[in-house]
């Protein structure tokens, strides 16, 4: 199946520039074509093609579905960008296909990258969307200071990366809780400054480790939203 996103496909029947050009030049669909799309908000759609052009095709709902996340939870994973931009990237991406409600690229006091383009970022979460086979679009914030997060970071317990030795060595495995609500929290490739550690637990954020290795930050994040799943798979479904 190949879906196609139009976030105003409801009101509007129209794809996105960029998909009515995927649809009608690489497919090659034409008009009576039914095609699957997705609004972001958790439908999928059964339409016909009305009108094929490759800036903007027209189509008609002929049937929805609701197509809710299968991890049946609300997952936030807040995680500090890296230097090389590629590397947030694909983390994105990956964050996406395994599954994810919210991405919070947080600024901390060691943080190397201090500005990003959220707009890529968002166009390669709905492309990652699309080809997992998903249609709720997850939230992508804007750059936060971490501090600012932290105020309010949303629903679930919350476990922060960290293994130094001031705090006790647990595990994400073992803390967690199947089937619920949970907020993960990754540093910069310098770690968390002792200030913002202090912060984050002052904030009921555990400081857990993911594994026996030590991880960059990308793999740190997509390790640790993978545990969630895997533990939400096995012990909670």
């Amino acid at each position: 199946m190949i879906q196609f996103y139009s976030p105003d496909v409801r009101h509007t029947g129209l794809l996105t520039p960029e998909d009515s050009l995927h649809c009608t030049r690489v497919l090659r669909h034409k008009a009576g074509n039914h095609i699957s799309v997705v609004d972001g908000t958790g439908v999928r759609f059964d339409c016909v093609i009305e009108h094929a052009d490759p800036r903007s095709t027209l189509v008609s709902i002929a049937g929805e579905e609701p197509v809710p996340p299968h991890w049946g939870t609300r997952i936030t994973l807040a995680v500090a960008p890296t230097k090389n931009m590629d590397r947030m990237e694909w983390m994105v991406e990956k964050a996406v296909e395994i599954g994810v409600d919210r991405i919070v690229p947080v600024l901390c006091d060691h943080s190397e990258r201090k500005v990003i383009k959220t707009d890529r970022l968002r166009k390669i979460a709905v492309s990652a969307m699309k080809q997992s086979l998903k249609a709720v679009m997850p939230e992508i914030d804007e750059l936060t200071p971490l501090r600012q997060f932290l105020k309010d970071p949303g629903p679930g317990p919350g476990f922060m990366g960290y293994c130094d030795k001031e705090y006790p060595l647990l595990r994400l495995v073992d803390e967690y809780q199947p089937a619920g609500n949970v907020k993960l929290l990754i540093g910069p490739e310098g770690d968390f400054s002792p200030e913002e550690v202090a912060l984050a637990v002052g904030a009921r954020f555990i400081p857990v480790t993911f594994g026996l290795s030590r991880l960059r930050t990308e793999t740190a994040a997509i390790s640790a939203l993978d545990t969630i799943h895997i533990i939400n798979q096995l012990r909670g479904k």
